[in-house]
């Protein structure tokens, strides 16, 4: 099927969870193009700009693959992205060591974090 709502239910009740929320799961492989829905999968996971359906998203697509601009932006974005998840991968390895006993110094020293950052880990971990 192209779209699946899922609504949450009471098991022991049989009954509506009733808490406003609402899933609805897309079908990404429909791809059919005789719908409004399959063109759109199409051009979520088109590679090229100048085969999709839709006008605006085949605009931006070219925009952050092909234009200069565009391409820069994509790569600061993912290098932002990159660098974050770097970074919380280095407080959580932190976090751990200062579980572990290890001093802040140490620990800075380790996870390639400033000790500024380290003691800050330390103290929100205590409080």
């Amino acid at each position: 099927m192209p779209i699946y709502t899922v609504e949450r239910t009471i098991l022991e009740l049989d009954q509506s969870f009733n808490d406003g929320g609402h899933i609805i799961y897309v079908n990404g492989t429909n791809r059919d193009a005789k719908t409004e829905l399959g063109k759109l999968m199409h051009d979520f996971a088109c590679r090229e700009p100048d085969d999709m359906y839709y006008d605006i998203l085949a605009k931006k697509a070219r925009y952050f693959k092909k234009d200069e601009e565009g391409v820069a932006y994509m790569c600061k974005a993912l290098e932002d992205m990159r660098n974050e998840a770097r970074d919380e991968v280095r407080e959580e390895n932190a976090l751990r060591m200062l579980a572990d006993g290890l001093p802040i110094d140490k620990v800075a020293e380790y996870v390639g974090l400033p000790e500024e950052r380290v003691r800050e880990l330390a103290n929100s971990k205590s409080a």
